[in-house]
Order: structure tokens, then sequence, then C-alpha cells
């Protein structure tokens, strides 16, 4: 299945080398450009990609609020439909990932990653994963979790989810792949996988990075 992306920065050299690099992989189809957040947002509506790379500081809107404004409530009825967004940046400082976050990007990469890291991070966003540049670590989602948790949550915040399901959250709120959760449990990866899928759903999230931020937020991990 081709990922059909849409690369947002104001730097023409920066969008047209992007976009070469991410279309010598045939997996994945560049299908537009956009030189500031407001047109990042009327493609990304227009275009209907999988996966917007978006950069942060552009003219017009920046790409915190064009990504607020695409994905917009993660619990809406339109959810699955909406573009997952990779935030692509020079500026490593937490707080841009605090916003990343908070607006609901699946993904941040620093714009020194490798072309390998930047297709991969294409990949793993448009499965639904969740990705992180590796200098971005856990500590940065816990402590955004602890800045918007104002109050304990609700005790029935997990009451949908089983036992398993709770199990495989607190896991992916470690970081775990798949794979790892399998080997941890002790049963097959398409099982977890389906476990994955049933926690996102019932918990109306869109992701593993949500549930990451979720899991935090509900002391279910510290």
């Amino acid at each position: 299945m081709t990922i059909r992306v849409l690369i947002a920065d104001d730097q023409v050299m920066i969008r047209d080398g992007l976009a070469a690099l991410l279309s010598s992989d045939p997996e994945i189809e560049v299908v537009g450009q956009a030189g500031n957040g407001r047109e990042a947002v009327e493609l990304g509506r227009e275009l209907d990609p999988d996966v917007i790379v978006m950069d942060i500081r552009m003219p017009e809107m920046d790409g915190l609020a064009a990504t607020a404004e695409l994905i917009g409530d993660p619990a809406g009825d339109t959810a699955d439909l909406r573009p997952k967004v990779l935030v692509l940046t020079t500026f490593d400082l937490d707080e841009y990932v605090y916003e990343a976050l908070g607006a609901g990007a699946s993904g941040f990469l620093l714009k020194d990653a490798s072309a390998a890291d930047l297709v991969n991070g294409v990949r793993v966003v448009a499965a639904g994963d969740a990705l992180l540049a590796p200098s971005i670590t856990r500590r940065l989602i816990g402590d955004f979790a602890r800045r918007r948790r104002h109050q304990r949550p609700s005790p029935n915040a997990t009451a949908g989810l089983t036992p398993r399901e709770m199990d495989v959250l607190r896991l992916i709120a470690r970081g775990l792949s798949n794979a790892e959760i399998a080997a941890e449990l002790v049963l097959a990866e398409q099982t977890i996988k389906t476990h994955v899928g049933h926690v996102l759903t019932k918990l109306a999230l869109r992701d593993r990075t949500q549930a990451v931020v979720y899991a935090y937020e509900n002391g279910l991990v510290g």
C-alpha cells in the first residue's frame, strides 16, 4: 500500500530535498508541498495524505497550529480519516515536543536525522505507531502529561478495558513494540496487535503516541 505524503516547510530547497528523498522509496508518494501552515491545512484537506511531514516555524500559521487545526478532536467521528503528522524541525527544545504532542502529532524528528530515519519515520507514523527522535525520551512525555494533569482522573477512565488490555496499555506507555510486549506477556504478536487496536478504539485514541500520553495522564505509569 502506497503511503501518500504532504511536505510542509517554508524553505523550497528543503521541501524539494525531502520530496526527492521520500520519493526514492517505492512505497511512498509525495502528493504535494506546502510553504506555510495555512497552505498545509488547505492541502491536507484537499489532497487527503496519509502523513504530513510538518515544519514548526513557518509564516502565516506555524506547524503546531496547523497540526491542531488538521487533527482537531481526536475522538471525533472522522478521526480515523485525518492525516498523521510527523513534526520535523531543527529545534529540539522540550516545549516544542510538548506543543506537538498536545496538537496531536504522531511523531517528532529533528532535521539532522538520517535519510533512513526519515523514511522509517514516515512508515512508522503511517502505521499508527508512536515515533520520537532518539534524543526525545519518554521522560518528556511523562512530564508533558503531568503538566496537563490538573486533578486525578476519574477511576472510570479505563473501566472499559479488560485486565489484559490494561497490561498492554502500560507496556505501550513504557515504549515497548508489539514484539516486545508479546515477549513480555508470552503471547503471539498478532494477539498483541489485536489488543492494541481494542485499547485505541475503546479509549478513542488515534495512535500509540496518544496512548502513551493517556497512560501518563491517568497515572497508569510513573
